[in-house]
């Protein structure tokens, strides 16, 4: 009642079961990504990931044999509760309703291959009802409708696409490996398929030098896919990524969160297409930001224009709440009690606001969720 698990997975799709249809990173070049450093990438066989699925459905008839039984789904698995025996869990307790193909460019995988899993998956966990995985832009730019049908028409709801930026000179310099136009063909393909798409871009990915056309290029490429989902994600650097050294040399010169709102803002005033926008990852600083475009837009705005219109001071408190996971909210500011909180916290790391905070604390701060940038 083993199956293997792939190392990542968007927020979104927290309480899906994982399936890991194959590893790691065809690509692996990404000057910000440190997700699947040093793995080789490899297609698994269609009878290894069935064999897979059986065992999820092993775990999952277990669980649901010893409902209500004394001592529950640890006596059931004698105290061994392993990974995929929680994630199983884990799916059941959400309903079991939804499923996510790893591990990065599961898109990749021969379409018929693909079809014969997602059939297996459905037929075998018939409570499943949306099936998503990534995919890169270049491999969707390469899929013709007609394969990207045939695959909604298996099971397939939803593609997440890391778009990161729209301008070129960006996703060069990033080593991304795709170009706008591979986002643009990619991303109408799937659109036309009829599959559900995301988008995901990272706020701050230009630096200070770069921001601004990086804010409305990337406007511009998602205003002509029109995704059904935007997500955001602020660039947060470790050690071991490749931009890392491009930082320390002085090359590339990180935004602050203030430059990174304003940039924010200059990409959603540039979209003109009917997505959602969503900020649902613990390294964006409002949250709030979310909404359907474009009626939502005034909302979103103006969540950023309150931002901005905090005193110094506050800014700097709010910041160094959120960066501690310890404010969800503009509105936790109005709360005097974790307020206070969050100062004696700043105090004990040496941050005051009236001087400023220290920005290497603050991206340290903000290191310590990131595995992934999509």
């Amino acid at each position: 009642m083993e199956f293997e698990l792939g190392p990542i997975r968007p927020p979104s799709e927290a309480h899906s079961l994982p399936i890991r249809v194959t590893r790691n990173c065809p690509w692996n070049r990404c000057k910000f990504c440190r997700a699947y450093k040093d793995q080789k990438f490899e297609l698994r066989s269609v009878e290894e990931v069935k064999q897979d699925i059986l065992a999820a459905k092993a775990v999952q008839d277990r669980i649901l044999d010893c409902t209500g039984w004394p001592g529950g789904t640890e006596a059931a698995f004698a105290g061994e509760l392993s990974q995929p025996v929680r994630t199983v869990a884990n799916w059941l307790y959400a309903g079991g309703k939804t499923a996510f193909l790893q591990d990065a460019n599961t898109l990749i995988m021969p379409v018929d291959d693909l079809v014969k899993v997602i059939t297996f998956l459905k037929e075998t966990l018939p409570s499943i009802i949306r099936v998503t995985m990534y995919g890169r832009s270049k491999t969707a730019a390469r899929r013709s409708v007609e394969e990207l049908t045939r695959l909604r028409e298996a099971g397939l709801s939803r593609i997440h696409i890391g778009l990161e930026s729209g301008y070129d000179p960006l996703l060069s310099l990033m080593n991304k490996g795709a170009t706008a136009a591979d986002h643009i063909r990619g991303g109408k393909n799937v659109a036309a398929s009829g599959i559900s798409l995301c988008v995901y871009v990272v706020l701050g990915l230009g630096g200070v030098k770069m921001w601004q056309d990086h804010a409305t290029e990337t406007a511009r490429v998602i205003n002509e896919v029109n995704p059904e989902y935007i997500r955001l994600r602020t660039l947060a650097i470790t050690k071991d990524m490749t931009l890392n050294r491009e930082v320390e040399s002085g090359s590339f010169v990180r935004s602050s969160d203030e430059q990174i709102i304003e940039e924010e803002k200059l990409f959603i005033e540039n979209l003109s297409c009917h997505s959602k926008l969503v900020s649902d990852h613990v390294t964006d600083l409002l949250p709030e930001i979310e909404g359907w475009l474009p009626v939502d837009r005034d909302r979103m705005l103006a969540a950023i224009d309150r931002f901005q219109d905090l005193t110094p001071v506050e800014r700097a408190i709010f910041r160094m709440g959120r960066r501690l996971s310890m404010y969800r909210r503009l509105d936790d500011l109005n709360d005097p009690d974790l307020s206070e909180e969050v100062e004696r916290t700043m105090a004990r790391l040496g941050q005051d606001g009236e001087k400023g905070l220290d920005e290497n604390v603050v991206y340290a701060l903000m290191e310590r969720f990131v595995r992934w940038q999509s």
